[in-house]
């Protein structure tokens, strides 16, 4: 049963249970919306163009606002900054909503409507997850990360599927409503978060960015895991490459490109079932070099079984496909414990005084890196092949976490420190 997933926090931790539920229910409403907003693009316009507006729409202010609120997000009361972007948060999605109902502002709107709400997300969400460390000290900061992916990895499975199923009854107006209503299990999990005022450092302003990103440069295992994640995701992202693979290989039938987006959601929730076999371990700096070695493989011999000209014919359609799904699921396990054990080196390391801004810089890696990583192999590929890209890609990945693993033995040799350890330094403040 240590295999399973640790429940230990959700049992004995009622603040947490409590965000844990809300964020839960919201993130799977926010499948709802995402899966609106391509689909409302793509129905309006038919531009593939326009919906990869989309994607420049989220990624900018994601990096910029994340950058911006790394210079008062640990000068100010948490709690309150969160609650204040999720509520402009749900005013966003009711505005969507009303614009696809009406049609009034039409696609423009959208767009913008989608920057606004992912520029809220960039300041609420490193104050949102700022409390995780406060909340589950030693031992439990791990199954609690993992908790919170297996939420979102659910999400991702089950989100699009029952949004398209909406879209096809109800109209796509309905998703955005649905997406709006979520947003108030968040409210109701952020509620019950302490509140005051982060012990920080110095001043807000330029000063306090400077200070975050001098800290996170300083100290070697928050450098190392930020790099790993970026190795991965730069380097190796394939879901820009999903389309061209399935072209390459099955004559770009559309039920089988949905498989893959599966694949790899299905790979991360098992993995997350199985989380007991990764927080458990004393060392996660080591898993997360081991995870991104292993997703790095995957995509690689993808990319091998996609270039290589004999391998349909030997073994058929059929187990084509079943390869090329087994290696993505194969991904996504990996890049599921790699996350958490991410969340685990950087959390457990980084003082209260400076987690806010440590934490802007992990959403920058983990959520723009994918797509500047997305970018890379639609250029790569471009110029060469899809099962090129994804070649090129893994090894270039694999190399870049073998030279961070030598160049930084403080993230192979991070261990979590004890409950006691971390009490006073994490709660301090609050």
């Amino acid at each position: 049963m240590k295999a399973l997933v640790d429940l230990r926090p959700l049992r004995e931790n009622r603040t947490f249970r409590r965000l844990w539920i809300g964020s839960t229910a919201s993130g799977f409403g926010g499948q709802f919306g995402a899966f609106a907003s391509v689909y409302y693009l793509w129905d309006t316009t038919h531009s593939a163009a326009v919906v990869g507006l989309l994607g420049l729409a989220i990624a900018a202010p994601l990096i910029v606002l994340s950058l911006v609120g790394s210079a008062f997000i640990d000068h100010v009361d948490r709690r309150r900054l969160a609650l204040r972007c999720t509520g402009g948060q749900i005013l966003v999605s009711a505005a969507t909503t009303a614009v696809v109902f009406t049609g009034a502002g039409g696609v423009p709107a959208v767009l913008g409507l989608a920057a606004a709400g992912s520029a809220l997300g960039a300041l609420g969400g490193p104050a949102r997850r700022a409390f995780i460390p406060a909340l589950l000290a030693g031992d439990r900061l791990a199954p609690g990360l993992a908790l919170n992916h297996l939420s979102f990895q659910l999400a991702m499975l089950l989100g699009p599927a029952a949004a398209g199923a909406l879209t096809a009854v109800a109209g796509v107006g309905w998703c955005f409503a649905f997406d709006t209503l979520t947003f108030g299990a968040a409210l109701i999990g952020l509620a019950g978060l302490p509140s005051g005022v982060a012990a920080a450092e110095g001043r807000a302003g330029l000063r306090a960015v400077r200070a975050g990103l001098a800290y996170a440069a300083r100290t070697p295992e928050v450098r190392g895991a930020l790099l790993a994640d970026l190795a991965a995701t730069l380097f190796a992202m394939p879901i820009a490459l999903f389309p061209v693979v399935n072209a390459e290989l099955f004559g770009g039938r559309p039920e089988i490109l949905g498989l893959f987006t599966t694949a790899l959601a299905a790979g991360g929730v098992t993995a997350s079932v199985l989380s007991g076999l990764a927080t458990r371990r004393p060392r996660p700096g080591r898993l997360m070099l081991a995870c991104g070695a292993v997703w790095a493989l995957a995509l690689g011999t993808l990319g091998l079984v996609t270039v290589g000209p004999a391998w349909p014919g030997a073994v058929g359609m059929a187990g084509t496909l079943g390869v090329v799904l087994l290696l993505i699921a194969v991904a996504g396990a990996a890049d599921t414990w790699a996350v958490v054990a991410r969340g685990t080196v950087v959390q457990s390391t980084t003082p209260n005084a400076y987690l806010g801004r440590v934490s802007a810089l992990e959403a920058i890696a983990g959520q723009a890196g994918p797509q500047l990583g997305n970018l890379r192999a639609g250029l790569v590929a471009s110029a060469t092949s899809g099962g090129a890209a994804l070649a090129i890609g893994g090894a270039t990945a694999l190399a870049a976490t073998a030279l961070i693993a030598v160049s930084t033995p403080a993230l192979r040799r991070f261990t979590v420190p004890t409950e006691g350890a971390l009490t006073g330094s994490y709660l301090h403040g609050y």
